[in-house]
This record gives C-alpha cells, sequence and structure tokens, in this order.
C-alpha cells in the first residue's frame, strides 16, 4: 500500500511541474531608452534626494516592471525594465511614464550617473552621463 500510495504522489508531483501550454505566459523582458532624466544640481552629504526618469512605453503589450541600478564606486547605471507581453493585441498606444526614486547621499565624491538610451548601430549600448557634486 505504502508503494502505490508513493507511486501516485510521485505521478502527481511529475504532472505538476509538466509543461501546459495552455497556462504558460509568453513574455519577455526589454530594456527601455530613458527618455528624460531630471536630476538635483548637488546632493548634500547625508540627505536624501529624488531623481525622476521618463520614459516611453511603445505599445499597450509594454508595462513597467522594474528599474536596473547598479553601482560601482561613484558610478550609477540607471535603466528601466519593461515586461512585454507577447499573448496580446497590442494596441499601438505610445504612453509616457515617470519613475522616481530616492537617492541617499553616503558619499562625498562626485556621483555620476549613466542613464541607459538605447544601443547604437553595433549594438553597443549608450548612456547618458549625468555628474551631481556632493556639498
Amino acid at each position: 500500500m505504502k508503494k502505490i500510495s508513493l507511486l501516485l504522489l510521485s505521478l502527481f508531483i511529475l504532472s505538476s511541474c509538466l509543461n501546459n501550454d495552455n497556462n504558460t505566459s509568453n513574455h519577455t523582458f526589454e530594456y527601455l531608452s530613458i527618455d528624460e532624466a531630471i536630476t538635483p544640481t548637488s546632493f548634500t552629504f547625508g540627505e536624501k534626494d529624488t531623481i525622476t526618469v521618463k520614459y516611453s512605453l511603445t505599445n499597450g503589450c509594454y508595462s513597467f516592471d522594474r528599474m536596473y541600478y547598479e553601482y560601482e564606486d561613484s558610478t550609477r547605471i540607471v535603466a528601466v525594465i519593461a515586461l512585454l507581453d507577447l499573448n496580446e493585441n497590442c494596441t499601438q498606444d505610445i504612453r509616457q511614464e515617470e519613475y522616481k526614486f530616492e537617492v541617499t547621499a553616503t558619499q562625498r565624491e562626485d556621483y555620476i550617473f549613466k542613464f541607459y538610451k538605447g544601443r547604437d548601430a553595433d549594438g553597443e549600448s549608450i548612456f547618458e552621463e549625468v555628474v551631481i557634486p556632493v556639498n
């Protein structure tokens, strides 16, 4: 009896792991170009400040997923990651949205922000660099 129960449990677990095409979502993630970055002229050491990025969703299949924010030393790389739903019939409306995030000045050196602007003809990433001094 234990062997039959174990066999049935194993079959149940195996069947739940199989790919069921009816329930799978067909989506991908893409980096979006930042249209505009609104930054403060300077930071004050130890205080928080807000940066706003504006980006465009190119059709109705795109939706904001998250911000990509990587830092190394005094450099910060910022990009928008969007979810692209490949199962939908997309509306062709372009929507500009914005995202605000806070930065606390924890270093006395100038901050170098690199905002993602897309790719060039060779497939290399293009960035707009903004230097923000710290008072």
